[in-house]
Protein backbone atom coordinates (compact mmCIF):
# COMPACT_ATOMS: atom_id res chain seq x y z
CA UNK A 1 0.00 0.00 0.00
CA UNK A 2 1.19 3.54 -0.75
CA UNK A 3 2.68 5.27 2.27
CA UNK A 4 0.38 8.29 2.25
CA UNK A 5 1.94 9.81 5.34
CA UNK A 6 5.28 10.02 3.54
CA UNK A 7 3.97 12.01 0.59
CA UNK A 8 5.40 15.52 0.43
CA UNK A 9 5.15 18.37 -2.00
CA UNK A 10 6.38 21.91 -1.57
CA UNK A 11 4.15 24.68 -2.89
CA UNK A 12 6.08 27.35 -4.70
CA UNK A 13 4.11 28.66 -7.68
CA UNK A 14 2.95 32.00 -6.29
CA UNK A 15 1.76 34.04 -3.34
CA UNK A 16 -1.37 36.07 -2.73
CA UNK A 17 -1.30 39.45 -1.01
CA UNK A 18 -4.09 41.82 -0.14
CA UNK A 19 -2.79 44.15 -2.84
CA UNK A 20 -3.34 41.38 -5.42
CA UNK A 21 -7.07 41.14 -4.73
CA UNK A 22 -9.82 42.53 -6.94
CA UNK A 23 -12.29 44.96 -5.33
CA UNK A 24 -14.99 42.27 -5.04
CA UNK A 25 -15.06 38.53 -4.50
CA UNK A 26 -16.79 37.94 -7.84
CA UNK A 27 -14.18 39.94 -9.75
CA UNK A 28 -11.45 37.97 -7.99
CA UNK A 29 -13.21 34.71 -8.80
CA UNK A 30 -13.46 35.74 -12.43
CA UNK A 31 -9.70 36.39 -12.48
CA UNK A 32 -8.91 32.99 -11.02
CA UNK A 33 -11.37 31.22 -13.32
CA UNK A 34 -9.52 32.81 -16.22
CA UNK A 35 -6.20 31.56 -14.84
CA UNK A 36 -7.67 28.08 -14.35
CA UNK A 37 -9.16 27.79 -17.86
CA UNK A 38 -6.34 25.48 -19.11
CA UNK A 39 -7.08 23.03 -16.26
CA UNK A 40 -9.33 20.12 -17.24
CA UNK A 41 -12.89 20.64 -15.90
CA UNK A 42 -11.77 23.87 -14.24
CA UNK A 43 -15.40 24.67 -13.41
CA UNK A 44 -15.82 21.48 -11.37
CA UNK A 45 -16.62 22.21 -7.74
CA UNK A 46 -17.45 20.20 -4.65
CA UNK A 47 -20.89 20.93 -3.21
CA UNK A 48 -21.38 19.95 0.42
CA UNK A 49 -24.80 19.77 2.04
CA UNK A 50 -26.18 18.47 5.31
CA UNK A 51 -29.35 16.51 6.00
CA UNK A 52 -32.01 17.42 8.55
CA UNK A 53 -30.38 15.00 11.01
CA UNK A 54 -26.93 16.51 10.54
CA UNK A 55 -25.37 14.01 8.13
CA UNK A 56 -23.07 15.75 5.62
CA UNK A 57 -22.55 14.69 2.01
CA UNK A 58 -20.38 16.00 -0.82
CA UNK A 59 -20.23 15.60 -4.57
CA UNK A 60 -18.78 17.26 -7.66
CA UNK A 61 -20.94 19.45 -9.90
CA UNK A 62 -20.15 21.94 -12.65
CA UNK A 63 -20.26 25.67 -12.02
CA UNK A 64 -22.41 27.15 -14.79
CA UNK A 65 -22.73 30.78 -13.77
CA UNK A 66 -21.08 33.30 -11.45
CA UNK A 67 -21.75 36.99 -10.86
CA UNK A 68 -22.37 39.36 -7.97
CA UNK A 69 -25.56 37.45 -7.09
CA UNK A 70 -23.77 34.15 -6.53
CA UNK A 71 -22.62 30.88 -8.07
CA UNK A 72 -25.03 28.72 -10.08
CA UNK A 73 -25.24 25.02 -10.83
CA UNK A 74 -28.07 22.93 -12.29
CA UNK A 75 -29.52 19.67 -11.05
CA UNK A 76 -32.57 17.50 -10.50
CA UNK A 77 -34.50 19.43 -7.85
CA UNK A 78 -35.57 16.17 -6.22
CA UNK A 79 -31.99 14.95 -5.79
CA UNK A 80 -30.34 14.59 -2.41
CA UNK A 81 -28.14 17.64 -2.92
CA UNK A 82 -31.03 19.89 -3.97
CA UNK A 83 -33.36 18.61 -1.24
CA UNK A 84 -30.73 19.13 1.45
CA UNK A 85 -29.54 22.48 0.07
CA UNK A 86 -33.05 23.94 -0.13
CA UNK A 87 -34.17 22.23 3.07
CA UNK A 88 -31.32 23.58 5.19
CA UNK A 89 -30.78 26.78 3.12
CA UNK A 90 -26.98 26.57 3.42
CA UNK A 91 -24.22 24.89 1.44
CA UNK A 92 -20.47 25.09 1.06
CA UNK A 93 -18.59 24.97 -2.24
CA UNK A 94 -14.97 24.28 -3.10
CA UNK A 95 -13.23 24.77 -6.44
CA UNK A 96 -9.96 22.81 -6.18
CA UNK A 97 -7.25 23.69 -8.69
CA UNK A 98 -4.46 21.37 -7.56
CA UNK A 99 -2.27 22.12 -10.58
CA UNK A 100 -2.32 25.82 -9.70
CA UNK A 101 -1.91 25.22 -5.95
CA UNK A 102 -5.15 27.11 -5.45
CA UNK A 103 -8.65 26.60 -4.15
CA UNK A 104 -11.71 28.76 -3.60
CA UNK A 105 -14.01 27.93 -0.68
CA UNK A 106 -17.50 29.41 -0.47
CA UNK A 107 -20.21 29.37 2.19
CA UNK A 108 -23.63 30.71 1.37
CA UNK A 109 -27.39 30.49 1.22
CA UNK A 110 -29.31 28.70 -1.53
CA UNK A 111 -32.25 29.64 -3.70
CA UNK A 112 -33.68 28.44 -6.99
CA UNK A 113 -32.91 30.48 -10.08
CA UNK A 114 -35.84 31.67 -12.20
CA UNK A 115 -37.44 29.26 -14.65
CA UNK A 116 -36.32 31.61 -17.41
CA UNK A 117 -32.68 31.13 -16.38
CA UNK A 118 -33.14 27.37 -16.17
CA UNK A 119 -34.81 27.33 -19.58
CA UNK A 120 -31.98 29.33 -21.16
CA UNK A 121 -29.35 26.92 -19.84
CA UNK A 122 -31.49 23.86 -20.66
CA UNK A 123 -31.70 24.98 -24.29
CA UNK A 124 -27.89 25.00 -24.48
CA UNK A 125 -27.53 21.39 -23.30
CA UNK A 126 -26.91 18.51 -25.74
CA UNK A 127 -29.95 16.40 -26.53
CA UNK A 128 -28.44 13.39 -24.76
CA UNK A 129 -28.03 15.34 -21.53
CA UNK A 130 -31.61 16.59 -21.77
CA UNK A 131 -32.92 13.06 -22.24
CA UNK A 132 -30.74 11.80 -19.40
CA UNK A 133 -32.26 14.35 -17.05
CA UNK A 134 -35.73 13.01 -17.86
CA UNK A 135 -34.62 9.39 -17.53
CA UNK A 136 -32.86 9.69 -14.17
CA UNK A 137 -34.67 9.87 -10.86
CA UNK A 138 -31.52 11.25 -9.36
CA UNK A 139 -30.34 9.74 -6.06
CA UNK A 140 -32.99 6.96 -6.17
CA UNK A 141 -31.85 3.32 -6.15
CA UNK A 142 -31.95 1.84 -9.68
CA UNK A 143 -30.58 -1.00 -11.77
CA UNK A 144 -28.67 -0.33 -14.99
CA UNK A 145 -31.39 -2.17 -16.93
CA UNK A 146 -34.11 0.07 -15.47
CA UNK A 147 -32.11 3.18 -16.27
CA UNK A 148 -31.47 2.09 -19.85
CA UNK A 149 -35.17 1.26 -20.27
CA UNK A 150 -36.20 4.68 -19.04
CA UNK A 151 -33.73 6.32 -21.40
CA UNK A 152 -35.19 4.38 -24.32
CA UNK A 153 -38.69 5.42 -23.25
CA UNK A 154 -37.90 9.13 -23.11
CA UNK A 155 -36.12 8.97 -26.48
CA UNK A 156 -39.38 7.62 -27.92
CA UNK A 157 -41.49 10.13 -25.98
CA UNK A 158 -39.47 13.13 -27.24
CA UNK A 159 -38.46 12.45 -30.85
CA UNK A 160 -37.56 16.10 -31.46
CA UNK A 161 -37.46 18.94 -28.91
CA UNK A 162 -36.99 17.93 -25.27
CA UNK A 163 -38.85 20.22 -22.84
CA UNK A 164 -37.46 21.46 -19.54
CA UNK A 165 -38.76 19.18 -16.74
CA UNK A 166 -40.58 20.74 -13.82
CA UNK A 167 -38.26 18.80 -11.51
CA UNK A 168 -35.03 20.21 -12.98
CA UNK A 169 -33.46 23.65 -12.55
CA UNK A 170 -30.70 25.83 -11.21
CA UNK A 171 -29.57 26.62 -7.69
CA UNK A 172 -27.80 29.85 -6.82
CA UNK A 173 -25.48 30.06 -3.83
CA UNK A 174 -25.32 33.62 -2.50
CA UNK A 175 -22.03 33.80 -0.58
CA UNK A 176 -21.48 35.17 2.89
CA UNK A 177 -17.85 34.02 2.80
CA UNK A 178 -15.45 33.46 -0.12
CA UNK A 179 -11.92 32.33 0.67
CA UNK A 180 -9.10 32.41 -1.87
CA UNK A 181 -6.36 29.94 -0.92
CA UNK A 182 -2.90 29.99 -2.48
CA UNK A 183 -0.31 27.39 -1.55
CA UNK A 184 2.98 28.68 -0.13
CA UNK A 185 6.27 27.15 1.02
CA UNK A 186 6.50 25.48 4.43
CA UNK A 187 2.71 25.21 4.55
CA UNK A 188 2.44 28.93 5.33
CA UNK A 189 -0.32 29.27 2.77
CA UNK A 190 -2.07 32.52 1.88
CA UNK A 191 -5.75 32.51 2.85
CA UNK A 192 -7.62 35.71 2.05
CA UNK A 193 -11.33 35.79 2.75
CA UNK A 194 -14.07 38.15 1.65
CA UNK A 195 -16.70 38.06 4.42
CA UNK A 196 -20.11 39.71 4.37
CA UNK A 197 -20.54 41.92 7.43
CA UNK A 198 -23.96 43.56 7.41
CA UNK A 199 -24.22 44.99 3.90
CA UNK A 200 -20.48 45.38 3.40
CA UNK A 201 -17.70 43.00 2.48
CA UNK A 202 -14.53 42.89 4.56
CA UNK A 203 -11.26 41.19 3.61
CA UNK A 204 -9.45 39.14 6.23
CA UNK A 205 -6.27 37.08 6.23
CA UNK A 206 -6.66 33.69 7.93
CA UNK A 207 -3.88 31.72 9.53
CA UNK A 208 -2.82 28.76 7.36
Amino acid sequence: MTDLAALRREYSRAGLSEADLAPSWHDQLDRWLGDAAPVREFNAMVVSTVSSDGRPSSRNVLLKGADARGLVFFTNLGSRKASEALGQSWVSLCLPWVELERQVCVEGTVSEVSREESQAYWASRPRGSQLGAWASRQSAVVTREELDARMAAVEERFPSAVPLPEFWGGLRVAPVSVEFWQGRASRLHDRLRYRLSGKDWVVERLSP
